[in-house]
């Protein structure tokens, strides 16, 4: 029973991935997510339920519409792709048990929304960020109560740094230099990790981010002090790591 629980995530996964590539794309853009069909956005061609299958469409179409020809953006496939590896990077670390792996998986695909929206618009939504935190401390009490201070605590202490830092830099050099979302996705970390990986996890976001900002400027890319670099992104992946990290079997 808990195998077929945990293998019906994977089976579920790519649908749900491309439900939340549906959401990065139409949230910004202040679209309806549930109401309306979809269609091709080059040539508005209603997509049937053979164009609707998840990564195998998109394999068979060569990632282009099926009437027009116009090209299909990647990052449906990539964000397909990622929600199904998700469970998958669970079950291969042992984390089988139902409540945590679905646990997980909430986690898992919320982070990969806001980090996809975060690279769109450059904003983490508090509709998502918010519940995230809330979810965080109710799997932290339903699984172990008495630890349940220690990550409300993480979850404040994590606000305050970042939004502290994010008012300093702005008071020195009058302007933006990290968004309160940013502060608010490391509050839903540490609810769900607790305060003694949350400096592992700011650690690795701001390495991966440094890292991305090189290889941008590899690639031609101009990166100066003014350039918007998302942070959600290094710091979604951040938190999912180690939470696999965490559950890991010893």
């Amino acid at each position: 029973m808990v195998q077929s629980l945990a293998w019906l995530a994977v089976l579920l996964a790519p649908f749900i991935g491309s439900f939340l590539a549906v959401v990065i794309r139409r949230w910004p853009d202040a679209r309806g997510i549930l109401l309306g069909r979809s269609a091709c956005e080059a040539c508005g061609a209603r997509l049937t339920p053979l164009n609707l299958v998840p990564i195998l469409s998109y394999l068979v179409q060569r990632g282009r519409c099926a009437r027009c020809g116009a090209r299909i953006a990647p990052a449906h496939l990539l964000i397909e792709v990622a929600a199904t590896l998700i469970p998958v990077a669970q079950i291969a670390l042992g984390i089988t048990a139902p409540a945590m792996l679905w646990a997980g998986c909430l986690l898992g695909w919320t982070l990969l929304t806001l980090a996809g929206i975060d690279l769109r618009l450059h904003c983490l939504p508090d509709a998502l960020t918010l519940p995230l935190l809330l979810a965080g401390l109710l799997v932290r009490a339903a699984t172990n109560q008495a630890a349940l201070t220690a990550h409300a605590l993480a979850a404040a202490l994590a606000w305050a740094a970042l939004a502290g830092l994010a008012m300093v830099y702005k008071k020195l050099r009058g302007r933006d230099g990290l968004g309160l979302g940013d502060a608010k996705l490391l509050a839903a970390g540490g609810a769900w990790l607790g305060p003694l990986l949350l400096p592992r996890v700011l650690l690795v976001a701001a390495l991966s981010a440094l890292a991305g900002a090189g290889v941008a400027a590899l690639r031609g890319r101009a990166i100066t002090a003014t350039t918007r670099i998302p942070f959600g992104p290094p710091l979604a992946a951040a938190i999912f790591l180690f939470w696999l990290i965490s559950l890991r079997p010893v």
